[in-house]
């Protein structure tokens, strides 16, 4: 069970925390890392596609 004073401690860190991130590189950096992803797979399943065609 926590106290009061431990709710208070966390509760301060929560906030300090949530405030020192900046949301616009937050979204910046999931989105070129949706589209790194993305491009990593489509490229993956090219090379594939070509290998299988030269062992035929």
């Amino acid at each position: 069970m926590m106290t009061n004073v431990q709710f208070g401690t966390l509760g301060g860190t929560v906030c300090s925390v949530w405030s020192s991130f900046d949301w616009g590189n937050m979204v910046h950096t999931a989105v070129l890392a949706a589209v790194g992803a993305t491009v990593s797979y489509l490229v993956s399943r090219l090379l594939d596609g070509r290998r299988l065609r030269r062992r035929r």
